[in-house]
């Protein structure tokens, strides 16, 4: 299993604001069925690294959709093979590890 996290920038709109969009891909991902967690810079989703590659191009055409004519899309894939990872263990591992250094 892999984690991509996903964040895509809409360009070139009249308002600053992006919730919009983010809702969009919300939206989308949850239509999916996809594990995911939506955070303040991005959205962390689980998955096979293929399947995660062909989600990030359908997630990256939405904006496009509603009109967008610039978009900017940042992906960052950890594919880890020696083990199962699941959205959090990366957070539970550092709290663990904090909490022993109390």
């Amino acid at each position: 299993m892999a984690l991509m996290q996903i964040t895509v920038i809409p360009l070139g709109l009249a308002s600053s604001s992006v919730g919009e969009y983010v809702a969009d891909i919300e939206l989308f991902l949850q239509k999916a069925g996809v594990a995911c967690q939506l955070n303040d810079m991005g959205t962390v989703i689980q998955g096979k690294a293929a399947e995660l590659f062909g989600l990030a191009a359908r997630i990256h055409e939405l904006p496009f959709n509603k009109g967008v004519r610039r978009v900017v899309t940042q992906i960052v894939l950890d594919d880890r093979r020696d083990q199962a990872v699941a959205i959090g263990d990366k957070v539970a591992a550092v709290r663990a590890r904090l909490a022993l250094a109390k």
